[in-house]
């Protein structure tokens, strides 16, 4: 047990249904889900248990990816957001850059939060319902950004994660399916000058990397460790 999480708890929910929260939380329920949103990049991000609950991890993938479109000079680009769940990630690209930003999801549910997340962070997204499998239809794009399902069916269930969305968490294919779908459509959506962001699982740097260099044969690629040292991050740069 938490304490910190208790003084949230203690801190942002009424009196009377403390006790309660408290008990829900010993049982495993996650403490953002009591409280109903979280903290990302600056913003405030409703969640519940239709969404992932955004990882800090994540801030990281957003940093890169503007430093990059800085780097690089992009202007105004029209940016892809896969998988976008809670709206978590665009809604911090729209708030620290002039972009356009879709933002696609498989689930009706998920893009419901997403929508009233970036209604109370006064920003216009694109919000999409549709599969990662039918992309062909999207046009161009100068930036896909995407933190994908990444762990292996094969894998037990972390009882940490049991109230999330598992089709958030997991995937095909030892849990790089996602990836190679999203290259093989990134290749009729991207723009000629454009970059791809991923944030992948510890164990699939040197599997997402072939796929790209496959795929992307010119294009740079950088793979960057989170803070625990673990290859988290993969920036595939076309110019």
């Amino acid at each position: 047990m938490n304490n910190y999480d208790i003084d949230l708890i203690k801190k942002y929910i009424e009196k009377s249904k403390q006790e309660e929260a408290i008990k829900k939380y010993k049982e495993g329920y996650p403490v953002q889900y009591l409280i109903g949103n979280v903290d990302f990049f600056g913003n405030k991000i409703i969640v519940n248990e239709k969404v992932l609950i955004p990882r800090f991890e994540t801030e990281y993938l957003v940093d890169d990816t503007l430093k990059l479109l800085k780097k690089y000079n992009f202007i105004n680009p029209k940016t892809l957001d896969i998988g976008t769940g809670s709206g978590c990630i665009s809604i911090a690209l729209k708030k620290n850059i002039k972009c356009e930003v879709t933002a696609v999801d498989i689930s009706r549910d998920a893009l419901e939060v997403a929508k009233k997340n970036a209604e109370i962070n006064n920003v216009e997204i694109n919000f999409v319902k549709q599969a990662i499998e039918d992309f062909s239809s999207f046009g161009n794009f100068d930036v896909i950004i995407s933190n994908p399902p990444y762990i292996s069916m094969k894998e037990k269930i972390d009882p940490k994660t049991k109230h999330e969305p598992h089709n958030a968490l997991y995937s095909n294919e030892d849990g790089t399916y996602f990836y190679r779908v999203i290259l093989e459509k990134a290749i009729d959506i991207l723009a000629k000058k454009s970059i791809i962001a991923f944030e992948i699982g510890d164990k699939q740097g040197s599997k997402v990397i072939k796929m790209a260099k496959e795929l992307f044969p010119k294009a740079n690629i950088e793979i960057k460790k989170d803070l625990n040292d673990f290859e988290r991050y993969i920036y595939i740069i076309n110019k």
